[in-house]
């Protein structure tokens, strides 16, 4: 009955499991991708000292957050369009 006054049912334990399990993954794919980019980018494959120089650490600092910065507004540009898809109620011809 509580569906009934709009709440959902609350998810089993499996269910909150399988969701923290899916998030992460995806963090790690994120973080995996981040890595890649940012290290073909900005250093060299042949390595010339054990630490990195000024050059090559700022360049991943840049790296990022221009990584971050972008992911931030990917994701909010999906948000607004699932939100206008799911508020528009019309469904493919607009009713």
């Amino acid at each position: 009955m509580a569906s009934l006054f709009g709440r959902r049912p609350q998810p089993s334990s499996a269910e909150k499991i399988a969701a923290a399990e899916a998030e992460i993954d995806l963090v790690s794919d994120m973080f995996n991708r981040l890595v890649q980019s940012c290290t073909k980018k900005c250093i060299p494959s042949d390595y010339r000292e054990s630490d990195l120089n000024k050059g090559e650490s700022v360049c991943l600092d840049r790296c990022v957050a221009k990584f971050f910065e972008v992911n931030v507004k990917v994701s909010e540009k999906m948000q607004g369009q699932a939100a206008a898809g799911g508020a528009g109620g019309g469904g493919m011809f607009g009713m």
